[in-house]
């Protein structure tokens, strides 16, 4: 009788987030645009926690600044979970598999579990060595370990909710995981500065304070998460204990899960060694680069978002065999991604001048602002096409075609291309590079990502 409970249940949901049918293009802004509200609400919890944080001293803002990579090193690994889990539970939908959607959803969470108590266990094992690895003075280990012993503690809950929300938005619905994120930032931005510096009441608790409303905000999240999947049949209790096929779940999901953790990693290795190679220049290309890269990643957020709401319809009709919609799919997407991206070129290249001068009064960093918006904006659609195509890859269950671009384009060529224009023209030559590398890879990915929708 629960079975079949869940069954109708799952069956509901399922149809009502059917990506098969209906327009294309309706479905990509219902996914997308609850998808910018997500994003901007996970930034949000750094920004608001560093913010906080930077009201108690330098010495605290630079101990929360040495959990960045690691924090980031976390988040890269269970995004993999997050996309995996997306990517063969749209499949399964597509092929009304309902039953493996329950299994596969169930398993994933007792992996990310098993995997977030090993990342605990290291973390906390390893803790000074590992920050003083990243060049972290020994008088701030105690502040960094106030904020990171509770996080390596919490690690479930908060990368829980990466593999929920992913689980929901392969079953079509965006909305929901996106009031479930903002409801937690919000309620992050309220709940930080009372327990950081003792207000109503509480004990000041400075970094742990951080690292609290940070768990407390993420349990939340997770519980609610949890309870949204297990009402619509989503999880459950059999599907959890059905360790018979938990091998069969593991690899599927781990073989997504590994080369996309790992390849999302792969832009911060890049723009370390971007710096390193400015930062032989003096202060202002590398001042300025940092100054490109912040207004980059606002300017794409919606690309974000528009990779991650295209990747459910492709799982879906991928796994229904309806490989026009695959087609239209990435279409749209690509002609989405071109008209945008040419519309921020333009308008960073106008207003080159305005934004150098909005961010810095120093001559020589507003140069380098300038001459980066006047060389790499004008290669932005084809660098996002690489990333368009890499997640319809993982959406189709070929990861090693999303790892494998991702892996060339970065490591292979870019990094060496890199060194190449530095010693030839120095800050402009890295410029260059980039833009070089975005024009080469971006044509050469897309012909090789059409050819190879258009031949199934």
């Amino acid at each position: 009788m629960f079975k079949q409970r869940a069954m109708s249940k799952m069956h509901h949901y399922a149809n009502k987030g059917d990506l098969t049918v209906g327009p294309i293009r309706k479905h990509l802004v219902r996914l997308t645009l609850p998808m910018v509200t997500s994003l901007f609400a996970m930034i949000s919890f750094q920004l608001v926690n560093t913010f906080y944080i930077s009201r108690l001293g330098t010495t605290e803002l630079a101990a929360i600044s040495f959990t960045f990579p690691i924090t980031y090193i976390i988040f890269s690994l269970f995004l993999g979970f997050g996309i995996a889990t997306s990517s063969v539970v749209s499949r399964l939908l597509g092929e009304k598999k309902p039953e493996d959607v329950r299994r596969i959803i169930s398993h994933s969470l007792i992996m990310v579990f098993i995997t977030s108590a090993i990342v605990a266990g290291a973390g906390l094992l390893f803790f000074d060595p590992l920050f003083r690895l990243i060049g972290a003075e020994t008088a701030l280990i105690p502040l960094i370990r106030d904020y990171m012993h509770l996080y390596f503690l919490g690690t479930f809950f908060i990368c829980l909710p990466l593999v929920i929300n992913a689980s929901l938005r392969a079953a079509g619905d965006a909305k929901t995981p996106a009031i479930i994120i903002t409801s937690a930032a919000l309620a992050n931005a309220v709940i930080d500065p009372v327990l950081i510096f003792g207000l109503l009441g509480f004990p000041r608790l400075e970094l742990q304070g951080a690292a609290i409303s940070t768990l407390l905000t993420s349990f939340i999240a997770t519980l609610a998460g949890l309870y949204i999947m297990q009402k619509r049949g989503m999880i459950s209790l059999g599907a959890f204990i059905n360790f018979s096929q938990f091998k069969n779940s593991m690899q599927r999901i781990l073989v997504i899960a590994l080369p996309a953790g790992i390849t999302s990693g792969l832009p911060s290795i890049v723009n370390s060694v971007i710096l390193s190679l400015l930062a032989k220049s003096g202060e202002a290309p590398v001042a300025a680069f940092g100054v490109a890269s912040r207004v980059e990643a606002f300017c794409f957020i919606i690309m974000m978002a528009l990779a991650s709401g295209m990747a459910p319809i492709i799982g879906q009709n991928w796994g229904a065999d309806k490989i026009d919609r695959v087609r239209e799919t990435i279409k749209d997407a690509i002609l989405f991604c071109i008209f945008w991206s040419v519309f921020v070129a333009i308008i960073l290249g106008i207003f080159a001048n305005s934004f150098a001068d909005l961010f810095s009064s120093d001559p020589a960093v507003q140069k380098y602002i300038v001459l980066y918006f006047l060389i790499v904006p004008f290669t932005y659609a084809l660098s996002n096409i690489v990333n368009g195509w890499a997640s319809a890859f993982n959406a189709m269950g070929k990861p090693q075609y999303s790892a494998g671009m991702l892996f060339l384009k970065l490591i292979i060529l870019l990094i060496p291309a890199l060194y190449i224009g530095y010693t030839a023209a120095g800050a402009e030559g890295v410029f260059i590079s980039i833009a070089l590398v975005n024009i080469l890879t971006g044509i050469t990915f897309h012909i090789f990502g059409w050819k190879y929708a258009t031949a199934r």
